[in-house]
Parts: structure tokens; sequence; C-alpha cells
């Protein structure tokens, strides 16, 4: 990394953190109420991009993940059945029944393949529920401070966001027994000494039950609660808990003020949106899932899609041809554009770069259908590096799941075996150019010859040069448009295009 170069944003924060403490725990969490989606990649690579700097400048260091599995079920989402699920609003994630039936409960239905995700992207966490959390006690000592210290809490949340809670609020949200909500339940009163509240709900059911098996905290106590416990030292999240009395800044005093303990330092960060559908959210449907992203980029792309960028700016998701660029930025060690720090934030051991451009690649395996033998044939032809069948075998499958789910109609080519009709409609002097251009092509000519050749035909026969190019992809594509027309040629085996020219152009019109 060159002095001369802006220092990372990840290496900035690292060096503002060192003189504080060498020491240092960095969470992050999520609530597993629907697919994990691209947008939620920015809250946990942001945390790993801190611990990976923070690990290279020397300091020891934890990378946590809170499940947030505790919270309710706020409404039948779009994804669920509502003959189901309707029962179950209000109800913790934990004790929700998973949508499929494979997993123990709709929190683990959604935080499993999250989990998988991160795996393959390289993210080691220290993974915390926060049902077992609460339900082992572990939160026991807190929760009785925060219903001590009750009217202090609501003075601060008056104090930062203007709102007068009731007379008979808590900073605790009961768990029914009887009807297993949190939602409609009230808290009547605690103890301190035997650790137990009491509470009534709005099924009729009153009972009294230890702090442990009765509820969790409401999110603005809830998460100072847990810097407290869990020595939270560097936590990023959403610009919306950064915002003017938001919950960052109310969680900074009722740390202090209530639990004695410190705020972690604050790494806020803006949405990712998709493009030209808005932020991406799971309750609106307008998501790419990780999972997904995961099947179509490899994983340090998909790290460093996220470490060029500072986290307070904001990052349009295209998941079509900008996707392709941002993969062949990341490939390319040399490119001008490309991050050499970010880059080596998201470097994962065994993961070189494929030497090959993918925009190139995704081109070639369709013209190849996927197979390996016949497409390092042509990158051979092509004088590009051949990667290790392993490497070339997964970049196939990225491709491929690309032109499936993500490519742009006009990507996509597939080789006639047959001469396509519409070359009847070709012109006189297209076809007349095809026979030229079949005579001319040779069997070791590379793209930049071809494409030259394209051209000076075109000239010579009076016709324009895209009209050429219109006439070779309708005879090898049946579309009037295709990849850089040299490249493609030299791609394709010679005899082939030399006889589909000479007929294409025979063709009587």
């Amino acid at each position: 990394m060159s002095d001369t170069l802006p220092l990372h944003w990840a290496d900035a924060v690292a060096q503002e953190l060192l003189p504080l403490r060498t020491q240092h725990l960095i969470s992050t969490g999520i609530t597993p109420s629907g697919d994990y989606h691209v947008g939620h990649l920015r809250e946990v690579l942001t945390a790993e991009g801190v611990y990976r700097a923070l690990r290279d400048q020397g300091a020891d260091c934890r990378l946590n993940y809170v499940a947030d599995t505790m919270d309710p079920l706020r409404r039948v989402y779009t994804f669920l059945n509502p003959a189901v699920y309707h029962e179950h609003v209000g109800k913790p994630l934990c004790d929700v029944p998973c949508p499929c039936g494979d997993h123990a409960s709709y929190a683990e239905h959604f935080l499993a393949p999250f989990l998988a995700a991160m795996q393959t992207l390289g993210v080691q966490l220290e993974v915390l529920l926060a049902h077992e959390t609460y339900r082992t006690g572990k939160l026991d000592g807190q929760i009785l401070q925060a219903l001590q210290h009750t009217e202090t809490i609501k003075r601060i949340l008056h104090e930062e966001t203007g709102k007068i809670e009731k007379d008979d609020w808590s900073p605790f949200n009961a768990l029914c027994a009887a009807c297993g909500r949190l939602a409609g339940t009230r808290v009547t009163g605690f103890d301190a000494t035997a650790k137990t509240v009491s509470y009534t709900c709005a099924c009729g059911h009153s009972a009294t039950a230890p702090v442990s098996q009765a509820g969790k905290l409401t999110w603005r106590v809830d998460w100072p609660a847990r810097w407290q416990a869990l020595g939270v030292t560097v936590e990023p999240f959403g610009k919306d808990h950064a915002s003017r009395g938001g919950s960052y800044d109310t969680g900074k005093r009722i740390v202090r003020d209530v639990f004695g303990g410190e705020p972690p330092y604050p790494v806020p960060y803006e949405w990712i949106a998709l493009k030209g559908q808005g932020d991406m959210s799971s309750s609106k449907g307008n998501l790419v899932s990780i999972f997904n992203l995961a099947q179509t980029i490899p994983p340090e792309v998909v790290r460093y899609m996220i470490f060029r960028v500072k986290p307070m700016r904001s990052i349009s998701f295209d998941p079509g041809l900008p996707l392709l660029n941002l993969v062949d930025e990341y490939d390319d060690v040399s490119a001008r554009t490309r991050d050499q720090r970010a880059a080596e934030l998201a470097r994962l051991e065994g993961m070189p770069p494929l030497g090959v451009p993918f925009k190139h690649l995704v081109n070639l395996v369709q013209i190849t259908e996927g197979d390996t033998d016949k497409l390092c044939t042509i990158l051979q032809r092509h004088h590009l590096p051949v990667p290790g069948q392993d490497v070339l075998r997964s970049r196939i499958a990225y491709a491929q799941y690309w032109l499936q789910h993500f490519s742009p109609a006009d990507i996509r080519l597939r080789l006639h075996a047959t001469l396509p009709a519409q070359v009847a409609d070709l012109s006189v002097p297209q076809r007349q150019a095809l026979g030229l251009l079949a005579t001319r092509l040779q069997p070791d000519m590379d793209g930049d010859t071809i494409h030259a050749l394209v051209y000076a035909l075109a000239e010579e026969v009076a016709l324009p040069a895209k009209a050429l190019f219109e006439a070779i992809y309708i005879a090898l594509l049946d579309q009037p448009r295709g990849p850089r027309v040299g490249w493609f040629l030299s791609a394709l085996e010679h005899a082939f295009v030399h006889t589909r020219l000479h007929a294409a152009a025979a063709l009587e019109g």
C-alpha cells in the first residue's frame, strides 16, 4: 500500500481505535425476519473490514454476530401463508414455526443459509442467538437495572427523541406464558432480589416469572444492554440508527447512565439500493439474496464490492452488466480503477484472480456450452492464461448462474446448428460481404486482425460496417447484435465459421 494513497476507510477506523485499547470486540447483528439480502452484507462486511484492519495493525480482536431471534414476528409477510402465520404474529421468531418444516424455528430457517453464505464469503463469526442469551440469564443484571431505572430511561428517550412515554411504560417487553406473545403485555412489577417480573396480557393471563424467561428489553434498551454485557467496543449500524435522536444517541446515554458502561465506536453505513428499485427490503421483495449473489460471483468480489466504498457512501447494486465489470475490476490487478487495499482485504486463501476477463468468460461459456476442454482451447488460441481446472470450473458455474438469473436478453448467445431463416432477409451486399469474409478468414487469425478485416470488407463492398456486423451475427446467432466481432469469430472453430458464412452468402434472397 503506497504512502501517497489515501488511507483506506477500514485502516483509518483501526488507527482511531488502537490508541483507545488493543483488545476489541466488533459486534454486528440482524433480525432473521426474512431472506438475508445483499443490503445486509454491508452490516457484516463493514464489521469484518474493521476486524481485518485491526488484526493487520496488531490488535487482539474478535468479531461476533448477534441474531435477534427474540424479536417478534411483526406481521404476516407476503411470502407467508396467512392461515398458518396469523396466530403467530407477536411471538418471538425463535418460537414461530419454520416455513419449510426443515428447521427448528422461523428464525433458524432464515439464519441457516445466511451463516452458510458467511462461511463461503470467508467471514468467521462468533454467533450469538438472542433468545439463548436471554434465556440463559446472561442479561438478567441488565434487565433488572433497566427496570430499576425506568424513569431515567423515559427521561433520556424524551430528551433525545421528544417522545413522552405513558405512565405505565416499561423498558421490558414481557412474554406471555399463555399465548406466547410479546405484544399486548404490560409489566406490573418486579422483584430485584427474586429476579422476577410480573405482567398481565391482553389475552387475560397474568403471571410472575423469572426475568430470564419473561421476555426481552425494548430495542432502544436492548442494544446498550448488549454493549455492556458483551463488552462491545466497535459496532457498525445503518444510517437510521445514526440519525439525530436515533438508537445510537439514546443508547449512548442509557449505557452510561443506567448500565455504567461505555458506547462502542460507531461505524454508520448507508444502505445498498437495488438499481431502479430503491433500498433493498425483505418485506418489499425488492432484493437479491446473499445466497443468490454467492452463486453469481466469487466470494472475494462480493467482499471487494463492500470494501471498495466508504461505509457512508451509497452503493447502487446492479446485478446485470455492472456486476461483470466489478468482477473484471477485481481480477485485473493493474486496472486503474482497482482499489488495491480493498482487494487485499477481500482476498481469501487459495482464491487467486482468474486472469481472464469475466465478460469474456461469459461469452466463452455460451459458445462452448460450458465445455472446459473447448474453453481452454479458445483461451490458448487467444494467448490468455489457462487457470487450474478447479478455479475454471467454479468461474464457469458463476457465469452460468449469472446468465440464467441476471443477464440482459441481448447478452445471451446461442450458436444455431443450422442456417437461421432470417438470413434470407439480408441484402445482396451483406451476403456478398459474408462470402468474401469466409474466403479471406484464416485459421490462425487473432481477434484484432479479424476485426480489421471486417471493416476493410465493409468498405470494399460499400456497406456500412454496422450492416456487416448484423449480417455476421444473424448468420451465426440469429440476432442482430453480439460480442466484439473479431474476438467472437476467432473464438469459433474456423471450419464452422467458413461453412456457415459460405452457406449464408449462397442463399438466394
